[in-house]
């Protein structure tokens, strides 16, 4: 049965999926959007540490002011929800004690993330992360949760990971075999040292985009300087078991057309080092230029058709293939992030399913340099002016002990690092009592055992 027709049953029975939303931010706001008009949604309420933020968010996305109360308590949130009120909040914990069915983690810090999606399973609730920057730090660990406590843990639909792995379960329960899988972006090889001040003028958004909307100047950097792809495709990879390549992402200038026949491996006249990998693709060539039908919104996969039949098949319907007609692109050229999220809402609570969730440790994000640093600087995570995100194998990067780029906030360096260079643990002093801090040693510890180096 679709998702629709059970939004619209639960809708007949006056039992709407309730929903908490923490960080009213630009991905949030697409969804507290629609969440307004769809069937079989009741949008509880809002935690966000700016409340007159979190307020317009609502009243741009068309609620009533009269709709709109705040409060500080679960007790007030869940009288709100009973009056048809989204009660918005500064107290996220307050939230999560809430009467819910889910929680969507839209905060981006892998601190708070942690600490709320532990939070939410520990209650009983389902989680969507929109924070995929903790999903790439510690998945497994927020899946074996999510089962411990009869829970769904669920990548976030509309966002490019979710959308990706969907495909890849397609192209996988088909018979076909998985080449590449990956995303487009804007890439120039000096965006990995883009800092927030100078991230608009790469992106080319006037003042007069800026004004009009929510935008996060270090969360947008982390698209920019490779940061956010990295995490992106480390997510994917560890959902489907796609294992990086050793040297990371190249991010090639590659149009739709010639996806299968260049994201193939060397052996068949591809770039890869081998098959069943991720990969990103630029939409701009290295002088600037824009590449041919580029694939800068979209994402894809390429597929190998395993018999001469599918072969054949493929051909009679004029699929995009490489000239051998072995290789193949499915691709969608857009994702419409939280627009989209409701799928993964719906998904979670009405058929337990996830779109997308950890099944492996293959891949992993480490922390680069983005200048010499040097004793005594503090780290400000991703996006920010100290470092950026490499994608690596996770065998090298526990082994190789180094930094993940999702505890790279708040860290002091304590003996120089020279730019370029992977962070190790032995580089920065830690807060060692941080939670996610905690979740991840163990995580590496359970797994060292059986990583691959």
């Amino acid at each position: 049965m679709g998702l629709y027709t059970l939004l619209q049953q639960r809708e007949a029975i006056s039992k709407p999926i309730r929903i908490g939303v923490i960080g009213a931010g630009t991905f949030s706001s697409a969804f507290i959007t629609q969440a307004r008009i769809t069937p079989g949604m009741q949008l509880v309420g809002i935690a966000e540490l700016d409340l007159a933020k979190a307020k317009q968010v609502c009243i741009k996305a068309g609620w009533p002011e009269e709709a709109i109360a705040f409060g500080d308590s679960s007790s007030v949130i869940n009288d709100g929800a009973a009056g048809g009120k989204v009660i918005l909040t500064g107290n996220s914990d307050e939230l999560l004690q809430a009467e819910l069915d889910v929680i969507i983690e839209a905060t981006g810090v892998t601190e708070v993330g942690t600490h709320h999606a532990w939070t939410a399973m520990e209650t009983g609730k389902h989680v969507v992360m929109v924070n995929v920057e903790t999903e790439a730090l510690l998945g497994l660990a927020l899946k074996k949760k999510a089962s411990e406590k009869g829970v769904v843990c669920s990548l976030a639909y509309g966002d490019q990971p979710a959308i990706i792995c969907e495909l890849i379960d397609w192209a996988r329960t088909i018979g076909a075999e998985i080449v590449c899988a990956g995303k487009g972006t804007r890439y120039q090889p000096e965006y990995h040292y883009s800092t927030p001040d100078t991230v608009w003028e790469h992106f080319g958004f006037s003042q007069e985009q800026l004004a009009s909307g929510n935008y996060n100047p270090q969360m947008y950097n982390s698209f920019l300087d490779g940061t956010k792809s990295a995490i992106e495709m480390c997510a994917v990879a560890n959902a489907a078991g796609l294992v990086p390549q050793k040297n990371g992402l190249q991010f090639l200038p590659v149009g739709v057309d010639d996806l299968p026949g260049v994201l193939k491996p060397k052996t068949a006249g591809g770039i890869l080092e081998h098959s069943g990998t991720v990969e990103v693709v630029a939409s701009e060539n290295r002088d600037g230029t824009p590449v041919k039908n580029h694939l800068r919104w979209g994402l894809y996969i390429v597929f190998r058709a395993v018999t001469d039949y599918m072969q054949r098949f493929l051909s009679s319907h004029e699929f995009l293939r490489d000239a051998s007609g072995q290789y193949a692109v499915v691709y969608r050229p857009f994702h419409l992030t939280g627009l989209e999220l409701g799928v993964s809402v719906a998904s979670v609570v009405l058929r337990g399913e996830a779109t997308g969730s950890t099944n492996y440790f293959i891949a992993d994000v480490a922390s680069v340099a983005k200048k010499d640093l040097k004793s005594g600087d503090i780290l400000d995570g991703e996006g920010g002016y100290t470092v950026y995100g490499r994608l690596v194998q996770a065998g090298d990067s526990v082994f190789q002990n180094y930094l993940p780029a999702g505890l790279s906030r708040g860290g002091k360096v304590i003996r120089p690092v020279a730019k370029d260079s992977f962070l190790t643990y032995d580089d920065v002093e830690m807060d060692n009592e941080q939670f996610s801090f905690k979740v991840r040693r163990e995580l590496e510890e359970e797994l060292r055992g059986t990583i691959k180096r």
